[in-house]
């Protein structure tokens, strides 16, 4: 019996995007609706906020900035909270004390792609942020999330203090807005198809059989 090709599915998204982190979940959700279906899922950067510096602003001064007052991202948060909760996420807004340059979140996911642990390390990271208000810009906070997911602190620890592949994931982040992706989360199905936004499970579910079976139809032709 010949075996099928796992569907490639790039996620390109941030971890200080609500609608990512919810994103993220139903993803999962999804291709656990369809576990006859392998699946290759691959994790790519996206900078939300590119003009927030490396060291980060407060919480109140990017949603002035952003939103015009902090109470203008109220009714904003309501709703993302909602779905959030509908999925059995936490979103505590009001937790998040300081906004950050996310570089340092993704050069964390992508070392620990190396280790087969991306999706665990994006996960941390957005549960510290969305639900516990943790400080991203804090180096040790950092730190510690990594450690939760296997991987070395006083590696990573190191490699922080470094720029080690700081220009990589620019890179990256920049070649994903020049390739017109202008909202996250975007789900990408055989480097073909590209969904945008945080689609029910049902739709990407759905979205993920259809493609795995025009990619193995086009294998086995």
């Amino acid at each position: 019996m010949v075996q099928p090709v796992a569907l490639r599915i790039d996620v390109v998204s941030d971890v200080v995007c609500p609608w990512c982190y919810i994103g993220k979940h139903r993803l999962e959700q999804a291709l656990s609706f369809v576990p006859d279906v392998p699946v290759e899922v691959h994790w790519h950067p996206y900078f939300l906020n590119p003009w927030v510096p490396r060291e980060g602003i407060s919480r109140s001064d990017y949603l002035t900035t952003k939103f015009g007052s902090v109470e203008a991202y109220e009714k904003i948060a309501g709703r993302v909270g909602d779905a959030a909760r509908q999925e059995g996420l936490e979103y505590n807004n009001g937790r998040v004390k300081r906004q950050p340059n996310t570089i340092d979140c993704h050069r964390l996911i992508h070392w620990a792609d190396g280790q087969g642990k991306a999706a665990e390390m994006k996960q941390r990271l957005m549960e510290l942020y969305f639900r516990d208000g943790g400080d991203l810009t804090d180096a040790e906070t950092l730190v510690k999330a990594a450690s939760d997911v296997g991987l070395d602190a006083d590696d990573v620890r190191r490699r922080l203090a470094s720029d080690e592949d700081a220009d990589l994931i620019t890179a990256q982040a920049q070649d994903a807005a020049a390739k017109g992706i202008s909202g996250v989360p975007t789900f990408v199905f055989a480097q073909k198809y590209a969904v945008s936004g945080a689609q029910p499970s049902d739709q990407l579910a759905a979205a993920i059989r259809q493609v795995a079976a025009e990619v193995n139809g086009s294998a086995s032709a």
